[in-house]
């Protein structure tokens, strides 16, 4: 690797640790007391004001059990697939299926099946979301709308507003996500030759 592609690798680093934080749902705090590193350490290695080493990056890779090479982005040599590890949030699974920092990031989610559907909380939060329902009832609350999508239905709103995602049936319900931070938002394209 030459002194240019290294400086990319790098710069990645902060903006994959602030990703994985977010979508792990751990705040500065909590993942300062876990590792140790200064919550004003962890948010400059966030940010790109401080360069990451071993000595920062192995106790993120043991708090969020990844490989150090998730971490740092390093490419996989010869083996395209991408080895995928749910995350467990809200009683939910979420599988990412993209790993690049920064822009619209792909989830699949699933919701278990539960005996009584909860009762929405709605959330707010920085981004932008794009769902489409595979299999099952989604229940979405947007704000003071309440909304019931079958499988193959699609949605897309501002996670600025109160939102709150569950089972319409208590059933479970597969469903694929893109979701971008800071407004970014998917855009579907058609064929332009049509």
């Amino acid at each position: 690797m030459d002194r240019k592609a290294d400086d990319e690798v790098l710069d990645g680093v902060g903006p994959r640790l602030r990703a994985l934080r977010r979508a792990r749902g751990i705040t500065l705090a909590d993942l300062a007391a876990t590792t140790g590193v200064s919550e004003s350490t962890l948010s400059r290695l966030e940010s790109g004001l401080r360069r990451p080493s071993l000595e920062l990056l192995l106790p993120l890779a043991r708090t969020y059990d990844v490989p150090l090479d998730d971490l740092v982005g390093a490419p996989r040599t010869g083996d395209p697939r991408i080895h995928l590890k749910p995350i467990r949030r809200f009683g939910m699974t979420f599988v990412p299926l993209s790993r690049r920092p920064g822009g619209v990031h792909a989830f699949k989610m699933i919701i278990p099946a539960r005996p009584e559907p909860l009762e929405p909380t709605p959330q707010t939060h920085e981004g932008f979301e794009w769902l489409y329902v595979l299999n099952g009832r989604l229940r979405l609350v947007i704000g003071e709308r309440d909304l019931t999508l079958p499988a193959g239905e699609a949605a897309e709103f501002d996670t600025a507003l109160p939102h709150w995602l569950g089972s319409a049936d208590g059933g479970v319900v597969e469903l694929l996500i893109l979701f971008g931070l800071q407004g970014v938002r998917a855009h579907v394209r058609t064929d332009p030759h049509r």
